[in-house]
């Protein structure tokens, strides 16, 4: 190929560069000047000159879109962004910084919009979680009338895990959380009886493991005692600390102990 050549097929190019140029530069400085009529005579005129100068950069901004947007749709890929490149070197040779300012602007906006979105997601996701600990809270709170006899002082819910203190069947403490039996240790249901009480007792036969405010309602030492009401036992009933000693203040040798629910009893409930 030619000189000649190559320089007649660059002379396209260098014309399509000239006339973005020129028309980016025409249409910016042709763009109406909204704020043209402030009223100069009045106090306020540093502040009418500091508006008319934002109006006539953002006028100048919407010409770039519209010269911006004209281009993608008659040009293809890469050529418009050649044609972009110019039309922005254009806006900031007329007003220096006009473009790096709005897409700050317009990135901060986006951001925020995500974290506006983000916030409402999170919003959203805490309503429903709020909405269901409620309703668990009431399903757990909710005592079905009969379900322990009223005979019994103390109420042991298995299946629920849950126990609570009542006087002639109605409740005067809990329900409150409790925990049971794991695998091959099923703590005994039906009707019981309280039978000894140790503030500070431990298991001798788990290695001396402490068993804070024991009320024991068996006689092959199944007992209600302090101790996570979220880990299963051997057979004894984990209380939280204070209902523990709420259980061991409110019960007394003789007062009967009711155990129901374990719709499982003889198979695996989970391990300790």
């Amino acid at each position: 190929m030619t000189g000649k050549h190559r320089l007649k097929s660059a002379a396209p190019r260098r014309s399509t560069a000239a006339l973005a140029a020129a028309a980016t530069a025409s249409a910016l400085l042709t763009q109406p000047a909204a704020a043209s009529a402030q009223d100069l005579g009045s106090s306020n005129i540093a502040a009418g000159i500091d508006q008319l100068n934002k109006d006539i950069r953002n006028n100048a901004w919407q010409t770039r879109n519209n010269l911006v947007n004209q281009a993608n749709a008659v040009l293809p890929a890469p050529h418009n962004q050649n044609v972009k490149t110019l039309i922005d070197g254009g806006v900031n040779l007329l007003f220096p910084g006009l473009v790096e300012q709005k897409l700050a602007e317009k990135r901060a906006a986006e951001e925020a919009a995500a974290r506006a979105e983000a916030e409402r997601v999170a919003a959203e996701q805490a309503r429903i979680e709020a909405e269901r600990s409620e309703a668990a809270r009431r399903e757990f709170l909710n005592i079905p009338e009969g379900v322990c006899p009223p005979a019994a002082k103390a109420c042991i819910d298995i299946e629920g895990n849950r126990a609570w203190l009542q006087e002639n069947g109605r409740i005067t403490y809990g329900p409150v959380p409790a925990s049971a039996g794991a695998d091959g240790h099923d703590t005994p249901q039906g009707m019981m009886t309280v039978n000894r009480k140790i503030k500070d007792e431990v298991s001798r036969e788990f290695g001396n493991a402490s068993m804070p405010y024991a009320v024991y309602f068996t006689y092959n030492g199944i007992a209600f005692h302090a101790g996570s009401p979220y880990i299963l036992s051997h057979g004894c009933v984990h209380l939280n600390y204070g209902d523990a000693k709420a259980f061991f203040e409110n019960l007394n040798i003789g007062d009967r102990v009711y155990a129901f629910g374990d719709k499982t009893y003889g198979y695996p409930n989970g391990p300790i």
